[in-house]
């Protein structure tokens, strides 16, 4: 321990677990099938406690899309109760998405009692389908006035029931909708399940165009790849800027950072393998598939990634993985940082949406076959996905816009926040032969034989992956890569799903106008002309992260939006409203309020940030900086009482030390002062849509500017001094 600043040393790799041992690897993997989903009221579950015909109905609900029949719901509850009694659970809880980004819920036991004092444990109907949290202290953006208090908990059947161990028995986790007492969704869920609805009619009109009359649904799927960092649960502990805003706000540039390329896909330390191996476990018996995971490019930079479900499902399973990679960080001694940006000068955090379309058949919409080329239905969904980019860009934008993300988009680790799609060569081609009306040459896979013996051939994919690409198709999906870490993925998939399903209508109604005077196919092809004409510009396969893309882009039209504060603007944008209202998606007042809300977001987290800086400042920095000055004072002096009799030159190196730390130390608190002067004036500055610009325009900036004092002092004080944890202990010590 330096100086009182380290709280415990380091743990070193291997150590024991301090909760919730893991089986032996072995073991885990022989026992994954019986382990998976034990958490979940799954298929396997409903089957075996429901009565059969409520399961049919209730199975017709998930699988359909049916409305619930609530005559079912007292057996449902019931079920659910025994069976969730019967693994230890005490409680039951509508788990929901409010407007922060998290989750929430509210415990309610099983516990009641009758009138003549014996206790039973008693779950109704009424208490499964519909809740009644306080609502009155979740962001509502003017949604409801402060004194309508209470809001509604409604069951989504769609996406299963499940239980949260605790250290002294279950709760039941009920996933739900969040609406305000005059029924306007004041959470993520909703929103996004009436997307999906918009999107299903959109697509089952065009799979009746091409004649398939066997689909009876159509659903967007997504599998959300989720990148994280971990640290030493020490470290943290001694960094308030980590605790408090999720990043750090001052550190020094270490010798190594990720220049070698070293970390990506490299050897997992144990210490983290253990913490993953059991993150997997329990997200496993939660029903979720995590698959795969692996360094990510920065030191301490991992990743996972579940297999692709319902997008409902899937984001409620994102919000799962995040809680569940925190609580098993904290039992490992680790911390995990979700911030898009924890550390300044290595790469940063997102989630990289990988989202399709998928048929009541099991069929991959946006599956190119063996040949593209020629086929028509691929290319109309492939072409509105890219008419619906095209023209909503800027919501989509919007909808991935926060203080986090906006110091990771653009830099040479993240999209920028220019909308464009990447295709690849061959579909690039495909597209400006119909463009053209050439005949399109069957694309088969080709094949890659390195010519060695001993190793097999290998199918070339229709596309390359292009990394700096916020929207790349890569395969049979397209994976949105802009995304922030810390981010539901609810609002991103909720304005693609409204984007493309106005595409498909728009696309769908011309093939059938134009069909009645002409032959399918030349109908098709026709109506594919105009729109691979009309989305050329949001169609690039080169470099996003280059300057010259940024100047292309701009002369495309395409929008370039850097800030949170201006990109927000795109959700009262007349064309963004009507697409949103037109689908009955959101409401005016909805939209209205979640513009709002994420306004306030934007403002809180940046004066969050200011005053953190300028506490860790003036109680931490500028202390160590005068500690360490009368260190140099004193030694000046003594030096100079024995110069002059042994004849020594004056310590010139010392003094310049000294007078630089001086300098430096100066310049930080002036540079706070500017802070604390500059959030003052913007607390006077309205409406909120201003009060968001102004901190963007004259407090962000500043911020950086002040901290680069801060990490000048790092390198000039001794280690045994500096106050906080350095970038080269926290990512490179675990």
């Amino acid at each position: 321990m330096r100086n009182g600043r380290r709280a415990a040393s380091v743990k070193p790799a291997g150590m024991p677990l301090k909760n919730g041992d893991l089986p032996s690897t072995g073991s885990s993997a022989r026992n994954l099938s019986a382990v998976f989903g034990c958490n979940t009221f799954n298929d396997r579950i409903m089957r075996e406690k429901l009565a059969k015909d409520i399961y049919v109905k209730l199975r017709n609900t998930i699988r359909t899309g049916a409305k619930l029949d609530m005559e079912i719901a007292n057996s449902v509850a019931h079920a659910m109760k025994e069976w969730a009694i019967e693994k230890g659970v005490t409680h039951f809880t509508h788990w929901f998405q409010p407007q922060t980004g998290l989750t929430a819920e509210k415990h309610d036991a099983f516990l009641e009692i009758e009138r003549d004092g014996i206790v039973i444990e008693r779950f109704r109907g009424n208490q499964l389908v519909q809740g009644e949290p306080d609502a009155s202290s979740f962001p509502s953006g003017g949604a409801r006035t402060t004194f309508e208090a209470r809001g509604y908990t409604m069951w989504d059947p769609s996406s299963p029931a499940f239980i949260v161990e605790g250290p002294s028995g279950g709760i039941l986790c009920i996933p739900s909708v969040f609406i305000s007492y005059h029924g306007n969704a004041l959470d993520n869920k909703t929103p996004l399940l009436r997307s999906m609805e918009a999107l299903d009619k959109a697509a089952l009109f065009i799979l009746r165009l091409f004649l398939n009359s066997h689909a009876s649904r159509v659903v967007p799927t997504i599998g959300t790849e989720q990148e994280y960092f971990l640290i030493d649960e020490e470290y943290y502990k001694l960094r308030p800027d980590l605790q408090i805003t999720g990043r750090t706000l001052m550190g020094a540039k270490p010798p190594k950072g990720q220049q070698l390329e070293d970390h990506y896909f490299g050897s997992i330390k144990e210490r983290a393998l253990g913490f993953m191996q059991e993150v997997e476990h329990e997200l496993h018996k939660l029903g979720v598939p995590v698959k795969t995971r692996h360094n990510e490019v920065a030191p301490h930079q991992f990743e996972l990634a579940p297999i692709y479900s319902e997008a409902n499902v899937g984001s409620d399973r994102n919000q799962l993985t995040m809680e569940t990679l925190k609580k098993v960080g904290s039992r490992h001694g680790l911390a995990v940082l979700l911030h898009e940006k924890p550390f300044a000068g290595v790469n940063g955090s997102g989630k990289h949406n990988n989202w399709s379309l998928e048929d009541s058949e099991g069929n991959n919409l946006l599956d190119p076959g063996k040949t593209p080329g020629e086929n028509l239905q691929f290319l109309v969904f492939l072409v509105a996905v890219l008419s619906g980019v095209h023209r909503y860009g800027d919501l989509l934008r919007a909808s991935i816009a926060s203080a986090g993300n906006d110091h990771r988009l653009g830099a040479n680790e993240a999209p920028p926040a220019i909308m464009s799609v990447y295709l690849g060569r061959w579909l690039n081609e495909i597209l400006d032969n119909i463009r053209q009306g050439k005949k399109n040459e069957s694309a088969e896979h080709f094949v890659i034989d390195l010519g060695i013996g001993k190793l097999p051939q290998i199918f070339q994919d229709h596309t390359d992956r292009n990394r700096t690409s916020p929207f790349a198709f890569t395969g049979s999906k397209f994976e949105f890569r802009a995304i922030g870490s810390s981010a539901s993925v609810s609002l991103a998939n909720t304005v693609l799903n409204a984007a493309v399903a106005e595409s498909l209508n728009e696309i769908g109604k011309e093939i059938e106008s134009g069909a009645r005077k002409k032959e399918f196919d030349r109908a098709v092809l026709d109506v594919l002309k105009k729109f691979i004409i009309e989305t050329e510009p949001v169609r690039f396969d080169g470099n996003n992260y280059s300057a010259e893309w940024r100047e292309e882009a701009e002369r495309r039209g395409l929008s370039n939006v850097k800030s949170t504060a201006y990109a927000l603007d795109a959700f009262l944008n007349e064309k963004n409203k009507k697409l949103l209202t037109g689908l009955k998606i959101l409401t005016a007042e909805e939209i209205e309020s979640r513009y709002i809300t994420r306004l306030e977001q934007y403002i809180r987290a940046l004066e969050i940030e200011a005053d953190t800086f300028c506490d860790m400042v003036h109680t931490r920095i500028i202390p160590a900086a005068v500690s360490y000055e009368d260190v140099l004072i004193r030694v000046l002096e003594g030096f100079r009482k024995i110069a002059g009799p042994l004849g020594m030159a004056e310590p010139v190196r010392q003094a310049e030390i000294l007078k630089t730390v001086s300098e430096k130390t100066e310049a930080l608190c002036e540079g706070c002062r500017q802070v604390q002067e500059r959030t003052g004036a913007a607390d006077g500055v309205e409406p909120l849509p201003e009060k968001a610009k102004f901190y963007a325009d004259h407090i962000v900036d500043l911020l950086w500017d002040v901290r680069r004092h801060a990490d000048d002092l790092e390198n000039l004080l001794p280690d045994d001094v500096w106050p906080l944890p350095k970038y080269s202990e926290m990512l490179f010590m675990m």
